[in-house]
């Protein structure tokens, strides 16, 4: 065999494996889908199609800190990030709102990009507790809703985000729950969660929220 017909060669399989690593790696870049799936079937052009059907974020309606419903159709065309807490709460809640500062402002303005806080103190944190606590914060505008519920609510909720949450008299504050920052697709779909109480943690929230903004808005730029 020549030596030009071998360097052919090589730069043929050279491409390939380029192009093979430059698919996989656009395939790492899509988050995975997490919680319970179940297969359904349904006629497609005559066709029996078999798709599956992720776990999602139900419909829900919350007050939130300017005493206003906030609803889950806010978070159409949205992806968004959750989260569990109380304004009172001595131990982990301070530093996991300080981490979601971070990702304010790294995504502020960008109307894609919100996020969401529930309250689990359904007795004291009444509106205007939370906007005070907003305040305190430095968040101001709507990209941030902190929100209140009944206790059926926002427990109810919290089961469907994979997060617990109970009050618990022998707990810091009297509440006992995760710190879990949970990254919901635009269409409501659990795609990852993180402990916001740790900054490697929230710089990867950060990193995966990119890949799932580039995921829906391709030709959107994330600053």
């Amino acid at each position: 065999m020549n030596i030009s017909h071998t360097k052919t060669r090589l730069l043929i399989i050279t491409s390939v494996c380029m192009i093979l690593a430059a698919c996989q790696q656009h395939e790492q870049k899509r988050l995975p889908i997490l919680g319970e799936r179940h297969a359904a079937t349904k006629e497609v052009d005559g066709k029996t199609v078999t798709d599956t059907v992720y776990q999602t974020i139900p419909a829900f309606s919350f007050i939130n800190q300017d005493s206003v419903t906030i609803t889950d159709r806010y978070f159409n065309n949205s992806i968004y990030v959750a989260d569990f807490f109380f304004t009172s709460c001595p131990s982990i809640c301070p530093i996991m709102s300080k981490n979601l500062l971070k990702v304010l402002k790294k995504y502020q303005g960008n109307e894609q990009v919100k996020i969401l806080s529930h309250s689990i103190d359904t007795k004291y944190d009444t509106p205007w507790v939370l906007k005070r606590y907003a305040n305190k914060l430095g968040v101001t505008g709507d990209q941030w809703q902190f929100v209140h519920g009944s206790e059926a609510a926002i427990y109810g909720i919290a089961d469907k985000y994979m997060v617990y949450a109970k009050e618990d008299s022998n707990a810091p504050g009297g509440f006992e729950h995760q710190g879990w920052l949970i990254l919901v697709d635009k269409d409501k779909r659990i795609r990852g969660a993180y402990d916001g109480t740790n900054t490697e943690q929230v710089n990867q929230l950060m990193a995966d929220m990119d890949i799932l903004l580039a995921e829906y808005f391709p030709n959107k730029e994330n600053e």
